[in-house]
């Protein structure tokens, strides 16, 4: 098998693909690109079982095959190739690959194509098409919210549902939940799933441009295409919290406050928050104060004028976890929805807002 083919664009697209090479040094097969030479086409895949990235480019090619390359090895030496032309020729006797660019040649050992996994076949699935825009908006504004720990894999997900006209999204860790609504135009079949937030994120990196992202689910797998990449991961079993019930339903105190400002001051208080410690917000009448103490480290406080009536009412939220609730809003002026101290507060923005809940943190005494 021999294949010649830009630099540029094989350096593109290996750099794309190679996101999903598996770092775990236990399974070596995972650590490397596919490459199949057919039709004309070099086809580069890499996967570590949870995600796979496929795509494409035109190349001159002698001999239809397939070989495995070392994937981040492979992805560094053709970034750094000095002519605008590369030629990659696999010798299966001797299991090599030659990479040669103008004066450059380097030889690197192979994997047997036969032990690649199985990826889904592409032909198999049908898609529908989704808006780009909205849907990478949506992933944005609730991303953050899922958690990152193995121990329960349905929280590292985001539940994703198309009905008539909308999509909805939500993410959680248990301490914080961002559900957001969008409206969608055109016809989507109903569709629910939980898929990896770490997916979703990739394909954020991905679909930089064009006007709509292709969307199916084959079996257990879900299935993306964009800007001729596609990528598919598995869906997670299990089942997502009941979002619903987890939003209150009436609350003591609905204060109105300017976004930025707010994020500003949260922001530089936020500087003496460290380890466990909370960020503590202190209401009283026509004023919020923000107040941080560490041991050891230093304290800090700000206030601004805010409408807010009624007994004093001091609360203590994950310093980042508050941040992140601001930044996720777009709106000028976002509303901070209280109960008590010890229950869950809602921060809320304009209607393309997500609705982001928090758990507070017991402050001592």
């Amino acid at each position: 098998m021999k294949v010649v083919t830009q630099r540029e664009e094989l350096a593109q697209k290996l750099g794309i693909v190679a996101r999903a090479v598996s770092t775990r040094a236990s399974v070596q097969i995972l650590s490397g690109v596919l490459l199949r030479a057919e039709g004309g086409r070099l086809h580069l895949a890499a996967t570590d079982m949870e995600l796979s990235l496929r795509s494409s480019l035109d190349a001159q090619i002698e001999g239809d095959g397939s070989v495995v390359v070392p994937g981040r090895l492979l992805v560094e030496l053709v970034r750094l190739l000095p002519d605008s032309e590369v030629t990659i020729e696999y010798r299966a006797a001797e299991s090599v690959v030659h990479v040669t660019s103008g004066p450059s040649t380097s030889t690197l050992h192979t994997y047997a194509a036969d032990d690649f996994p199985r990826l889904p076949d592409l032909d198999a699935v049908g898609t529908f098409t989704v808006d780009r825009e909205s849907l990478l908006d949506t992933v944005s504004r609730v991303a953050r919210s899922a958690s990152r720990d193995e121990s329960r894999p349905v929280l590292t997900g985001i539940l994703v549902r198309f009905e008539a006209g909308k999509l909805v999204m939500a993410a959680t860790d248990s301490y914080r939940l961002s559900v957001k609504e969008t409206e969608l135009s055109g016809e989507v079949p109903e569709l629910e799933a939980i898929i990896p937030a770490r997916a979703l994120g990739e394909l954020a990196r991905i679909a930089q441009a064009g006007e709509s992202v292709e969307l199916g689910v084959h079996e257990n797998q879900v299935v993306f295409a964009a800007d001729d990449v596609w990528l598919t991961t598995r869906r997670i079993d299990g089942q997502f919290p009941n979002y619903k019930q987890l939003l209150p339903e009436a609350f003591e105190h609905d204060v109105t406050l300017p976004r930025n400002e707010l994020l500003d001051v949260v922001r530089r208080v936020g500087v003496m928050v460290q380890r466990t410690s909370p960020i503590q917000l202190r209401f009283a009448p026509g004023e919020l104060t923000v107040f941080a103490r560490t041991q050891d480290v230093g304290e800090a406080k700000e206030s601004l004028p805010v409408q807010f009536s009624g007994d004093p009412l001091e609360i203590g939220f994950n310093a980042e976890f508050l941040r992140e609730g601001i930044e996720t809003m777009a709106e000028d002026e976002i509303r901070l929805r209280l109960i008590s101290p010890l229950r869950p507060a809602v921060i809320e923005g304009g209607v393309d807002d997500p609705t982001y809940l928090i758990m507070p943190i017991r402050l001592p005494g």
